[in-house]
């Protein structure tokens, strides 16, 4: 073994990722390997449309991300419905403060080549704006929330510790962090965050390098928006689940999250894309079986959920 593989291996770490794909030795509480997990969930209209065709199809959704735009933009009313209405169908509802994307007044994450510096928040007036907005969201009833900077992280578990929000309350990673390796994931869980979403694109060894250095549940893209890569891994799905365990699946269609995220966009097209996404988990979910019928997902409403408490 040389000098570094074996410096690696000190630090818990191997040298390669882990072609052998083996099982994950872990799975959910309830003894689950995957959930479902729906992202792009803007409004409430999206959100009983979501419901509304998971009751039609008989399919269990676990995890809700909304107002990825930023919850900033929802009236206070709106806010609380929608906690009243994840919390009477017993969905985990993960809400997004602040407004992202360089939608406030800096533009260097939105040019062609600053998007690369990552999407972090600028300045201490914009991490007291997003700490107060999960103080109004946890006020409302959310206990869910996602997190682009690990700054804001470190902020937001500490302020869990000393008691200003309730310790039931998750953090969870977004893509947009940008951690795609197992030392990322080993940092992100030790600056508090309980679930995280690696890079969409990682290959099934990149993945299985992952869940052999965290115990954290991973949230992995099984369709993905155009304007991000645009793929799709119904038939990897079962071998995800098996590898990654515990692992929330992510559907997220559409030709670019800007169209789905601004409050003006149609929303009869967010609400018609909401009971697609539950389309897709449906179909995943007969692959799963088809494919490998040792893979349980959770039913619905497992107890370990971060179910609004409004």
């Amino acid at each position: 073994m040389d000098q570094m593989a074996a410096a690696l291996a000190s630090l818990g770490y191997g040298s390669k990722d882990l072609y052998e794909l083996p099982d994950s030795p872990l799975t959910f509480p309830d003894g689950a390997h995957y959930r479902n997990e729906v992202a792009g969930v803007e409004s409430l209209a999206v959100l009983e449309a979501v419901i509304d065709e998971s009751e039609k199809r008989g399919v269990p959704i676990h995890r809700i991300i909304a107002t990825v735009g930023g919850a900033t933009l929802l009236t206070d009313d709106e806010l609380k419905a929608m906690c009243r209405l994840a919390a009477e169908k017993n969905y985990e509802l993960i809400m997004t403060p602040f407004t992202s994307r360089a939608w406030d007044t800096g533009r260097q994450y939105a040019t062609p080549e600053g998007y690369v510096s990552g999407m972090r928040i600028r300045g201490m007036d914009n991490l007291y704006y997003a700490v107060k907005d999960i103080e109004r969201c946890v006020n409302a009833g959310a206990r869910g929330f996602l997190v682009t900077d690990e700054g804001l992280l470190t902020v937001l578990n500490s302020l869990r510790e000393q008691g200003y929000f309730p310790k039931e309350t998750i953090f969870k990673v977004s893509v947009f962090a940008g951690h795609g390796s197992p030392a990322g994931a080993r940092l992100l869980k030790n600056l508090g965050a309980n679930t995280f979403n690696p890079l969409a694109d990682l290959t099934l060894p990149m993945l299985a390098s992952i869940r052999a250095a965290t115990d954290l549940p991973l949230d992995v893209y099984i369709s993905l928006v155009d304007g991000m890569g645009g793929f799709y891994r119904f038939t990897e799905a079962a071998e995800i689940a098996r590898i990654c365990a515990p692992v929330y699946f992510k559907f997220e269609p559409g030709k670019a999250e800007g169209e789905i995220y601004k409050t003006w966009v149609d929303p009869e097209y967010k609400c018609f894309l909401g009971r697609e996404k539950v389309r897709q988990v449906q179909s995943v979910m007969e692959w799963v079986a088809r494919l490998d019928s040792t893979i349980r997902c959770s039913g619905p409403a497992p107890g370990d959920l971060a179910i609004p408490r409004p």
